[in-house]
């Protein structure tokens, strides 16, 4: 390393460059000495002194095609790291065998530990489902693709009874089961995601507002005939609200399923209301 540093002034920019001038130079020593000695002696033969040369200059040749040659697979290496891949070699016992299989292990690690970071911010812990970015980053991706449906946001009535009544455990599990109950409930192109606290959304692709209204309406009653708890003797239900996503303009259509829930909590609760019939100032 040392060294490394030392003849870093030389071509600073190409490793190529300074290897090759190291070579050029030590390969030239026998014909620099050869010169010295005949100017300091004047013994010097003209038929030795073009042998010597025709070989310096075929060792020159030599070393340079040999240094390519041997930084080839340092340069691949760099080009296809950058590319986010790793190419293998066959067995060998050099430094570059070892470079290639510490970058081929580090590259190996680092990947598995980006998944595990990006699976882990985009999952909710405590449910196993997306979080709020998750969901989120799906919809950057679906509206790309020119995605269309409706969003759900969907708000767990009395929770805050549940926790004061039955315990946090015991509201951890109900969220647990609630959104088993949306996933199983829903379609496999369906996203489904814990939105925060006790609040969950869902993006039906491709269906109209009405029709993600009857879904939505459909797991509320599911939950009715097999209650995920009950709190006071009244069983666990949720109040829902739906906007159709407009442009791929997903905060819109949060806000504006959000406008729509609280019109179904205002209204009593364990109810869907849809935000076209809350626009046009229909009942729930």
């Amino acid at each position: 390393m040392r060294f490394y540093l030392a003849t870093s002034f030389i071509f600073p920019r190409s490793l190529r460059l300074r290897l090759f001038t190291l070579c050029f130079v030590t390969t030239h020593l026998p014909l620099i000495s050869y010169c010295i000695w005949g100017l300091a002696t004047g013994e010097v033969e003209l038929a030795d002194f073009v042998l010597l040369t025709l070989a310096t200059l075929l060792g020159t040749i030599v070393a340079l095609f040999g240094i390519g040659a041997l930084l080839n697979p340092i340069h691949v290496l760099a080009d296809t790291l950058n590319a986010g891949e790793v190419p293998s070699l066959p067995p060998a016992a050099d430094v570059i065998q070892s470079l290639y299989a510490g970058v081929h292990r580090a590259a190996s690690t680092t990947g598995a530990q980006i998944q595990t970071l990006t699976v882990a911010a985009q999952e909710d812990p405590l449910t196993g489902i997306l979080n709020r970015r998750g969901f989120l980053d799906e919809m950057i991706r679906l509206t790309n693709d020119g995605g269309r449906g409706c969003v759900v946001l969907l708000d767990v009535d009395h929770f805050k009874t549940v926790n004061d009544t039955l315990g946090h455990d015991e509201g951890d599990r109900i969220l647990c089961a609630l959104a088993a109950a949306l996933t199983q409930e829903t379609r496999r192109v369906d996203i489904v995601a814990r939105w925060g606290g006790e609040e969950f959304v869902i993006f039906l692709p491709g269906c109209m507002e009405e029709e993600a209204g009857r879904i939505v309406g459909r797991i509320g009653q599911v939950l009715r005939d097999a209650p995920i708890g009950e709190v006071k003797g009244r069983p666990i239900t949720f109040s829902a609200g739906v906007s159709p996503l407009h442009h791929g303009d997903v905060a819109a259509a949060v806000m504006r399923a959000d406008e729509a829930l609280y019109r179904a909590k205002d209204t009593g609760r364990a109810r869907v209301v849809c935000h076209s019939a809350l626009a046009c100032g229909q009942p729930a």
